[in-house]
């Protein structure tokens, strides 16, 4: 079995080769959890013999992944001490035109993910900017898909600021025995921002102009039919089941108001009273049908609004996300409602209401649904969140002598870091723990930030990349990029960062950093290089993914609130992406000379 060979790949390297295929496969077609997957391929790759126990779980105490997991107690300082929100508030402004807003809104949202998850911050962006688009009367699609990609290409400017540069430069710390500085990314990641930034002001016809999908819900009375029961009705006395109020054709009951008193939820022995307020919701039509059959007559005023928030309730609008358990379901067919003490009142996708019953549609990742909850229901479970993303589920808190506090311990700690005084792991530590002595988060706040399901991707990620280097795959694909290519560094720095990027649009650009950093580095020392600016240039191109809303998580993130389609993002994509790489080797290879190896 050891001398097998096929192709040039021995039996470990092929075993490799079809976990990994299997892996992109998994996570293409199916809705499995990306950690599990991961988890799944570290065990067929330990089990085969491929590494041993101390390889296959190197990925859980490689420097990088530790980095990952302290620095979310950092950003969780930051979020409750209302910093990130501040930031959001105050800096956008009021611009006079669509450049002007796309400048205003990319250059902070850069700035900030450079030292901060993408995702928090582009999650803290997304109600703010549908807010901000109104005011300047621009559809939020023209500035949602803006806002993604500045985060992602904000991320790439400093070691910290994306996970992949982490992985990289930490893999590239343990092949030398140097370490990156922190700002090693900065200038190459500062000039591909400035192009995109142009890019996407010249290319502004190419972003569509997509109904927000919450605009479909701005007028209630559009789509809920507020019912007064008059007192001489003959319906009164009767249950809701006896009056065939618990199930009409198009629509359902989803308030009484009994003497001003909101009643929900109710049952079917729920009795009809003189007087009632009865507010139903779906088909319109159908509902007023019931005036003609039941002797209802209109409200004199319609109290049911978005504007209107009663002790009793309130009306929120969320997305399903794309792993949501409630894809291809209907909620009348789900113990949703009940679960979650919700009440779903009308569902819209891509910006139109369904003319028909909402707990009768059929749901799609995507669809905005509006929802009836009391007002201190928690929105932000995770369980809640897995399923549903809520356009206000960010709450603001008041900004005080703490908020000062951790914007100074996280200026600190990239300040230190950067000039080498402290290293960044260390620095990562000593920031979290000042955030937690000085209380701007306590110890429960701290450990619900971590997102051990990202840390399990990183630390796999790194075990795929150690087993694509010692099987020799790495070495086979770089002579073959050099035959292909020939030896022309240049080339070959352009042809595998090509491929990350293509690669990145489909997987997690973790996934790409770990994968291609054995390949482009076995091939710069081929061409007898140091591997060093081709790294740099990896980074980038990794993180690069433009052309798919499955390309990154910020992109899933606006791909409801936006009203987007699949195709909306190649349009501007795949553009994106080549002008990126163009800009991409051009500064890297300015910035960083290539050096031939000593």
């Amino acid at each position: 079995m050891e001398t097998f060979e096929l192709l040039g790949f021995n039996i470990n390297a092929w075993i490799t080769i079809v976990t990994v295929l299997s892996m992109f496969s998994i996570l293409l077609f199916t809705k499995l959890r990306s950690d599990l997957v991961f988890l799944g391929a570290i065990a067929v790759l330990f089990v085969t013999g491929v590494l041993d126990a101390k390889e296959a779980f190197s990925g859980f105490s490689n420097t990088s992944v530790v980095i990952v997991g302290v620095l979310f107690v950092v950003v969780s300082g930051l979020t409750h001490t209302g910093v990130l929100q501040w930031i959001v508030k105050n800096l956008l402004g009021q611009p006079t035109s669509y450049g002007k807003a796309v400048v205003r809104l990319m250059v902070p949202v850069a700035a900030l993910s450079s030292f901060l998850s993408n995702t928090t911050v582009v999650a803290l962006f997304v109600g703010i900017v549908k807010m901000w688009s109104k005011k300047l009367n621009i559809s939020p699609s023209k500035l949602l898909i803006p806002l993604s990609y500045a985060s992602g290409m904000g991320g790439v400017c400093t070691l910290i600021g994306t996970p992949p540069n982490l992985i990289i430069s930490g893999l590239y710390a343990d092949k030398t025995g140097t370490a990156m500085n922190v700002l090693a990314t900065t200038i190459p990641g500062l000039f591909c921002l400035f192009i995109g930034v142009l890019s996407i002001i010249a290319m502004r016809r190419l972003l569509p102009d997509r109904t927000a999908p919450e605009a479909a819900f701005e007028a209630t009375s559009e789509y809920t039919v507020e019912l007064l029961v008059p007192s001489d009705n003959p319906n009164i006395g009767k249950t809701l089941a006896a009056a065939g109020l618990n199930d009409i054709r198009g629509g359902h009951l989803i308030e009484i108001i009994h003497f001003d008193e909101m009643v929900t939820p109710f049952d079917n022995d729920e009795p009809i009273m003189g007087g009632d307020r009865l507010i139903f919701a779906g088909q319109i039509d159908e509902i007023l049908s019931l005036k003609k059959s039941h002797g209802f007559v209109n409200a004199d005023h319609h109290v049911f609004t978005m504007s209107e928030v009663s002790r009793n309730r309130q009306l929120r609008t969320a997305y399903v996300t794309p792993e949501s358990s409630l894809i291809n379901k209907t909620i009348g067919k789900s113990t949703f409602e009940k679960d979650n003490n919700m009440t779903l009142v009308a569902v819209a996708r891509r910006g139109k209401r369904i003319n028909m019953s909402p707990r009768e549609v059929v749901l799609r990742a995507g669809d905005t649904l509006l929802l009836e909850c009391p007002p201190r229901v928690n929105i932000n479970t995770k369980e809640l969140s897995s399923q549903l993303h809520f356009f206000d589920s960010e709450q603001v808190p008041n900004i005080s002598r703490k908020t000062l506090i951790s914007t100074t311990i996280m200026i600190a700690m990239v300040v230190l870091s950067a000039l080498n005084v402290i290293p960044l792991l260390e620095c990562a530590f000593i920031a979290a723990i000042a955030m937690l002595l000085f209380r701007c988060c306590n110890p429960d706040q701290a450990m619900k930030a971590i997102n051990w399901d990202i840390l399990m991707v990183f630390a796999g990620s790194v075990v795929l990349g150690t087993a694509i280097q010692k099987t020799g795959i790495a070495e086979q694909l770089a002579f073959g990029v050099l035959d292909t290519c020939g030896n022309n560094p240049i080339v070959v720095m352009t042809a595998i960062c090509f491929v990350g990027t293509f690669i990145t649009e489909f997987i997690s650009n973790t996934a790409a950093g770990a994968m291609f950093f054995p390949i482009m580095y076995e091939a710069a020392e081929k061409l007898g290089y140091e591997p060093y600016p081709f790294l740099i240039a990896l980074m980038v191109s990794v993180s690069s993914s433009f052309a798919t809303p499955i390309g990154s998580p910020t992109h899933m993130l606006v791909y409801g609130p936006g009203g987007y389609r699949f195709s909306d993002f190649m349009r501007i994509g795949l553009l994106m992406n080549i002008i990126i790489l163009a800009a991409n080797i051009f500064i890297v290879n300015i910035v960083y000379p290539l050096t031939p190896l000593q």
